[in-house]
């Protein structure tokens, strides 16, 4: 097993994968910018270097600074957490390079999954549904109006090179078109450094599901279930649970069967998610592969009872899957809620300042997953998410309740923040029946801030 290993990266995550490391007596190395240097990731890692200023370019997204850093520290491996370099392929080879282990699928996998345009055209070619729409890039507005007359509106464009909603654009009419695929084009390009796009038909109504997938270099694969990552807003993930309520036991087997087929097409290695949308009437449709670890992973690890970044670390030393299939057993019901510093009742503008007080919830079956410190000073520089608040129950009623607890147990106090927001979505009638899609937010969002 490794003796020890880098992370690249900060916050939540950080302390997250070093707890872990800690656990299986590995060593962590944490290069931070200057920002970070008062964190509680800085404080547990056993060693942390400074590597440059709050600027993405000068630390977090350095490549160059941080495998030196893995390198003079002595790591073996570098673990990657999610965001920054997580996705990047060019880093995961850089690590390789370097006779380092990249805690991830192989930089082709990355590559190959990575660009949208290429892995729905693998995953078509491996028998796995794919939401109807243009089978290359489209370069042109010509090109997307084609596309649109043949499957019709609403239509999405999105980016072939990234996601969490950069470089897309909903169109729900002809006359919006040009401008939208302009607009989406210049925020890919700014965003990934590529401007190529494509097009596919917006399907309304329909929930966002996700299957965790672990595979080993022998190519064994196995599913965790899945989650119900439908709650959003502006396409960025807001609440999510597993398992979810609205899925019949053949269709929730055929997904993750597909997710399994999926990671094997690819030859994944590691652990990863493969993402559906599945409409009311039953279809279901691949949408991406996200090649990391998840944000929202602590629900499957409360209804497995499986540490994820424990599997990351192992299988990335070339061990092999502990578990077949059949072995596999789900237990209960699990949430997790996003806390995030923004004000919902200003468009989720972030929100920054000194947390002045701070208590995060505690008590049976609840789990803060967060490096937030009293009197930290939370920046403009980073992701506004403060904490991950996750409950296990052994009935989704029972979760609900759990996590209506757990919420009002929070104290923040020098920021706005989404807590109250998640208490009142567990609330909602759509929410507690189970029978919400991607677009909740959209037509309720309005009315429960007006409860806030």
């Amino acid at each position: 097993m490794f003796k020890t290993v880098c992370i690249a990266n900060r916050g939540e995550v950080a302390v997250r994968i070093i707890r872990t490391c800690r656990d299986m007596g590995i060593k962590t190395v944490l290069p931070y910018a200057e920002p970070d240097a008062g964190s509680l990731a800085v404080a547990l890692a056993d060693t942390a270097v400074c590597i440059g200023p709050a600027a993405l370019n000068a630390s977090y997204l350095n490549a160059d600074a941080i495998l030196s850093v893995a390198l003079a520290c002595e790591a073996e491996a570098v673990h990657p957490g999610y965001g920054f370099l997580s996705e990047n392929a060019d880093f995961a080879r850089q690590v390789a390079d370097q006779g380092l282990v990249f805690i991830g699928p192989p930089a082709e996998v990355i590559t190959q999954m990575g660009d949208k345009i290429a892995a729905r055209q693998r995953m078509r070619a491996a028998g796995v549904p794919v939401i109807p729409g243009s089978d290359g890039p489209t370069a042109s507005l010509e090109e997307v109006l084609a596309v649109a007359e043949e499957g019709g509106y609403p239509l999405l464009l999105k980016a072939a090179a990234g996601g969490g909603g950069r470089g897309m654009r909903l169109v729900e009419a002809a006359e919006g078109l040009e401008e939208a695929f302009l607009a989406a084009q210049r925020e890919s390009e700014a965003a990934f450094g590529d401007g190529r796009l494509y097009a596919e038909k917006y399907l309304t109504g329909a929930k966002h599901i996700e299957v965790q997938i672990a595979c080993d270099q022998a190519g064994h694969c196995i599913h965790l279930g899945e989650r119900d990552c439908s709650l959003q807003h502006r396409h960025q993930k807001v609440l999510e649970e597993t398992p979810c309520q609205r899925l019949s036991a053949g269709l929730r087997e055929a997904i993750c069967q597909a997710a399994v087929q999926a990671a094997q097409a690819v030859g994944y290695v590691g652990v990863g998610t493969v993402e559906f949308l599945v409409t009311a009437e039953g279809d279901w449709y691949f949408m991406e592969m996200n090649t990391r670890l998840q944000v929202e992973h602590p629900i499957t690890e409360w209804v497995t009872g499986i540490d994820l970044v424990r599997t990351q670390l192992r299988l990335a030393e070339g061990l092999a899957l502990e578990w077949a299939q059949e072995d596999i057993r789900l237990q209960g019901h699990a949430i997790e809620c996003r806390i995030n510093a923004q004000d919902p009742m200003t468009g989720f503008r972030p929100s920054v300042g000194r947390v002045e007080s701070l208590h995060l919830p505690e008590g049976p079956f609840v789990r803060v997953d967060s490096a937030l410190l009293p009197g930290e000073e939370v920046s403009p520089f980073y992701d506004s998410l403060l904490a991950k608040v996750t409950v296990w129950g052994e009935s989704r009623q029972i979760a609900i309740r759990r996590m209506r607890r757990a919420l009002s147990e929070i104290i923040i106090e020098g920021l706005d923040t989404t807590t109250d927001l998640h208490f009142m979505i567990l609330h909602h009638r759509d929410v507690i029946r189970g029978a919400y899609t991607s677009q909740f937010l959209d037509d309720h969002l309005k009315e429960l801030v007006d409860l806030l």
